[in-house]
């Protein structure tokens, strides 16, 4: 069984926001770091993590998480700095590529290539087997694994060894610095039925094949 996740927030997460909220309501907050591995929290329900950010070719700050984590119209929040406010918004979710593109503010974050162990800095094709792949997750962090690319069919998806669990949707999968994948599910056991996770390509030619928000993308 393949399982699709996102992290649930819990009760004191949603308390804590609304009593910042409540407390800097006239401040100017200062703007969040976020990168690719960053943690998210959507709609103060669900806990995910960002694959990564850039601009578009209209020159607008985007960024990429799965796309169960959330629809049109979702808001986003930095799970590490809440004090930034809403950092941006879901502009649009293929449930079927499930990816997701998310619009920031460019005034509340400052978008950094690199977070935790990973540094972004190009898209690439589908990895191949045995290449070895690696994540950044806001739940288990930096974990690498084989690629079984050429085991299986690629021309979508990519599976490994890494272990992901709960909140990891949307981490970058990575070969070097080069981001090829964005990490959506697990089969059957976490941290050891293999990751699946959708192709960094295939997901580029759908957002420049519609022409919308998101195309000519190019990561920071």
């Amino acid at each position: 069984m393949i399982r699709k996740f996102a992290g649930v927030v819990g009760v004191f997460a949603v308390l804590s926001t609304a009593l910042l909220g409540a407390g800097t309501a006239n401040a100017d907050p200062a703007p969040a770091v976020i990168g690719g591995g960053s943690g998210i929290i959507i709609d103060d329900m669900f806990e995910c993590t960002v694959t990564t950010v850039g601009y578009d070719g209209a020159g607008r700050l985007v960024g990429l998480t799965a796309g169960h984590c959330g629809d049109p119209g979702a808001k986003v929040w930095a799970e590490k700095d809440r004090g930034a406010g809403q950092i941006g918004t879901f502009v649009y979710s293929d449930h079927d590529l499930d990816y997701a593109i998310i619009q920031f503010d460019p005034g509340r974050i400052i978008p950094v290539n690199h977070i935790g162990n990973v540094t972004i800095t190009g898209l690439g094709g589908p990895p191949g087997f045995p290449m070895i792949v690696c994540k950044e997750g806001r739940t288990t962090g930096n974990t690498c694994g084989i690629s079984w690319g050429d085991v299986f069919d690629t021309s979508v998806e990519t599976w490994s060894q890494m272990c992901v669990v709960e909140g990891d949707s949307g981490a970058p999968v990575v070969v070097g610095t080069t981001l090829v994948g964005m990490v959506n599910a697990y089969l059957a056991v976490a941290c050891f039925g293999p990751e699946v996770g959708t192709n960094m390509s295939s997901i580029m030619n759908d957002i420049n094949n519609r022409g919308s928000i998101g195309a000519g993308y190019r990561p920071i």
